[in-house]
């Protein structure tokens, strides 16, 4: 993986020697931003050409045929690949092998483990850049905040950023609609920025404590099966559902994940859960009793499959999403 200044420099001159850019990992949000930076490098009134792994798995030469293709209007093009999952390995592998590519393909990955055939393809190919995305966490998730809310003209004090980052789990997506809100309520733009104070949030129902989506991670993965389908239910009312439930879940399963490793590196469950958040701590705690490492495995690639679905034009409805949260309840309940 190269270091973000060489990438970002390659995105911003769509450097000609780079066929390929795999962008993978937990954010994905950031993952999708590195996406467009590369189609801003390339040009403004550059066209984008959409694929999704299912289109490629039969027809696996079409990947490198749109990279060394021409545009009908004689302008530059660039294509981007999402999701880039292993359906897709022979026409990445045919796009790195073919004798010419001049057009750039960004493919956006979730989460990979560590041996993905994916990964193994691309990190160490001529031509390939792979750049992970993780979701930032403390200061650099204050930050993060500050940040975005400077582009939309919103000025926050450290913290509330601070509220900010916390309530949205560092989810760039989902920090990006709560600013998007607070910029309409304070009347801010990047030529008019407006402080914004806690009242704000309060008032807007942003950053509380018990934030919409943290309630519905505790009863899943605290095995209280009933509490999480009323949990389903109510968000489903208030249009939350989805990609944002299922990446809500992945961040706390993969939060169980490193804790249960620390505690199988030789911690106790009291050093382990001293670093959270202090109304946290007895539910963390119990979470941690009753899940080990292999079923929060389990756990994360369910979670990751189900994302993929519901991004497949073939999406059966929110009944996907709520029957493989409260299949996890089950086995939480279960533990």
């Amino acid at each position: 993986m190269r270091p973000p200044t060489a990438l970002h420099r390659a995105l911003d001159t769509a450097d000609p020697a780079i066929r390929l850019y795999l962008f993978h990992g937990p954010d994905e949000a950031t993952s999708r931003s590195l996406a467009a930076r590369l189609g801003q490098g390339v040009g403004a009134d550059a066209e984008r050409v959409d694929l999704t792994s299912a289109q490629l798995k039969n027809d696996p030469a079409r990947l490198a045929d749109e990279a060394a293709s021409i545009s009908l209007f004689g302008g530059r093009r660039w294509i981007r690949l999402d999701p880039a999952t292993d359906d897709a390995l022979d026409a990445i592998a045919a796009l790195l092998q073919a004798p010419a590519a001049g057009n750039p393909v960004a493919a956006v990955a979730g989460t990979l483990r560590k041996d993905a055939r994916l990964l193994k393809l691309v990190a160490d190919a001529p031509g390939a850049m792979v750049q992970a995305s993780y979701l930032p966490e403390g200061r650099d998730a204050d930050h993060l905040a500050m940040e975005m809310a400077k582009a939309l003209g919103v000025l926050l004090r450290p913290d509330v950023a601070h509220r900010l980052a916390q309530a949205t789990g560092g989810d760039r997506a989902i920090l990006g609609q709560e600013l998007e809100k607070l910029a309409l309520y304070a009347d801010a733009a990047p030529e008019r920025p407006q402080p914004v104070d806690g009242d704000a949030l309060d008032a807007l129902g942003a950053a509380a404590e018990e934030g919409d989506l943290s309630r519905l991670t505790h009863a899943v993965f605290g095995g209280r099966v009933a509490q999480a389908d009323e949990e389903l239910a109510r968000l489903g009312a208030e249009g939350i559902e989805g990609v944002p439930v299922i990446r809500a879940l992945g961040r706390r399963a993969l939060q169980l994940a490193a804790m249960r490793a620390e505690m199988e590196a030789g911690e106790s469950i009291e050093r382990v859960t001293a670093k959270t958040f202090w109304k946290e701590k007895n539910a963390t705690a119990d979470q941690l009793r009753r899940w080990t490492a292999p079923k929060l495995a389990i756990a994360i690639q369910r979670l990751a499959h189900a994302e993929r679905q519901v991004k497949a034009p073939s999406y059966p409805g929110p009944a996907l999403v709520a029957e493989e949260v409260l299949a996890i309840s089950r086995s939480a309940a279960r533990g």
